[in-house]
């Protein structure tokens, strides 16, 4: 009998606002947030200040497994820590990012970070977000949610939040091209690559509101946890 809070698994491409929809669902839930794309970009950085060549697939692998990455605080002011060092603010420039896409790959670098995922997340009462969530991390979680996006509305939404963050953003079109590269590289990587889970329920956020998309993602919840229950009494 498992009375444990269930785990939510929130997979899909980049820009399609996991982000979003797993901090309000993990606010109006209780629950504990994990961003995995934080973890990749923490590697990212650490690979970067150490100078190690981003296709030297030996030395990230080794270098995941010997970080210590911590994720702090709650859902409002979550810090992002490696080895001790808060580098939230750090990880989110566009040339973190440009690696965390090539990192992200590795299959040495993934196993490391999923192990650790798996245990951050496994006592339950947890919103997980990322690319492989359902598929590869949690395949047992109950509720599973690919968010997915037109192109377009993937890229201008990534152009206008760099904006906001008072980044120098490059064009829209720049944007987009580096949208649609970063979506070749999680599909067509060997490791976990991008899939939808079989039993995931996907969302296209291309025409909806955040708070639509929201509600959604909510009575699924609620469904699931119904059913839950009901098979469990």
């Amino acid at each position: 009998m498992n009375n444990r809070e269930p785990i939510i698994a929130i997979d899909g491409p980049a820009g399609a606002g996991k982000s979003t929809l797993a901090r309000e669902l993990a606010r109006r839930l209780g629950f504990l947030y994990i961003n995995t794309g934080a973890m990749y970009r923490a590697v990212a950085w650490k690979a970067l200040r150490d100078g190690i060549d981003l296709q030297d697939t030996d030395r990230l692998g080794a270098l995941a497994a010997q970080s210590i990455i911590d994720l702090r605080g709650g859902v409002d002011d979550m810090r992002v820590l490696i080895d001790g060092r808060d580098i939230t603010e750090e990880i989110v420039t566009p040339g973190v990012s440009r690696a965390a896409s090539i990192v992200s790959t590795v299959s040495g670098v993934r196993r490391a970070l999923v192990a650790r995922q798996q245990e951050m997340g496994r006592a339950g009462g947890v919103v997980m977000e990322g690319r492989d969530i359902g598929t590869k991390v949690f395949p047992e979680a109950e509720v599973k949610i690919f968010l997915d996006a037109s192109n377009a509305a993937r890229s201008e939404r990534r152009y206008l939040e760099d904006l906001s963050r008072g980044k120098t953003a490059p064009s829209l079109e720049t944007t987009q091209a580096e949208i649609e590269e970063r979506d070749r590289r999680d599909s067509s990587r060997s490791d976990s690559p991008l899939v939808q889970a079989a039993d995931a329920v996907r969302i296209d956020s291309s025409v909806l509101t955040v708070e639509q998309v929201i509600e959604r993602a909510m009575a699924l919840i609620a469904a699931r946890r119904s059913e839950n229950a009901e098979y469990t009494e």
